[in-house]
């Protein structure tokens, strides 16, 4: 964790220095880069893979629902040419799912929930389309880099007979997947740029494996398989204004 934190603060520093920069170190002709935040709701989806987990063996049945979660992280965006800029940053990612559990022909019966946690950095390459003097459509394509730190899992003992133990173990702790972007932005020269969008984000891996066990005085049942990772979102962000200081100033483009 507090490596990752190191790598925030450090992407929080390069953000603040690309707002503003000394007059001998501008470039000229250069395109500005900018900082920002997001914030994000997620929401699990049909259209991009499975949502629902069935696992059955001997009459154990159990079952995880992915349910909506949430993101925040920090942006920095650079421009490349007037039409075309590169976007990366850190953010975290929340995901939620609802558990099942019960022995056929018994009483036995229990519910819970899990919460599984990702890091990533998108690198993202975005294409915008100037709309009016200040709205923009963009839209953006590219991969992310995830990091997932730890496993999970819940044990339930409901009756204090039956126990069963769900645990989601990573395959791998880096991965990657394919993230698409689509939304507007209104842009100011003095309060900053305000984006509304939305964005799907598609593992290359599945996000874990589930494997349930159902133990009851010396019987035991294990059944097993791969969650899926897929999600779209609901995309808020703003990017902080350019305080530009005296002297010679960047070539001024559709960023601005």
């Amino acid at each position: 964790m507090k490596y990752l934190i190191s790598i925030l603060f450090c992407a929080l520093l390069m953000g603040a220095f690309a707002q503003s920069k000394p007059k001998s170190l501008k470039r000229k002709g250069a395109l500005p880069a900018y900082f920002g935040v997001e914030v994000r709701p997620v929401f699990p989806s049909k259209f991009l893979g499975e949502t629902y987990l069935e696992l059955e063996s001997q009459g154990f049945v159990t079952t995880l629902t992915q349910k909506p979660g949430y993101g925040f992280g920090g942006i920095v965006r650079a421009g490349i040419t007037k039409l075309i800029a590169f976007e990366s940053g850190i953010n975290f990612t929340r995901r939620n799912f609802d558990l099942t559990m019960e022995l056929a022909d018994s009483n036995s019966y229990a519910e819970d929930q899990l919460g599984f946690i990702e890091y990533a950095v998108p690198i993202n390459g975005l294409f915008y389309i100037q709309l009016s003097k200040e709205l923009f459509m963009n839209a953006s394509i590219g991969v992310a880099i995830t990091y997932q730190p730890t496993d999970i899992g819940v044990v339930n003992q409901p009756g204090g007979l039956h126990t069963y133990r769900h645990t989601g173990l990573t395959r791998e702790k880096v991965g990657a997947s394919l993230n698409a972007d689509l939304g507007f932005e209104y842009r100011t020269k003095k309060q900053g740029f305000f984006y509304l969008g939305g964005s799907a984000r598609v593992p290359f891996a599945p996000l874990f494996d589930l494997v349930a066990d159902w133990e009851y005085q010396g019987n035991f049942i294990r059944v097993d398989g791969p969650v899926d990772g897929s999600f779209l979102s609901i995309d808020l962000k703003y990017f902080f204004p350019i305080v530009r200081n005296k002297g010679p100033q960047p070539e001024l483009g559709p960023l601005q």
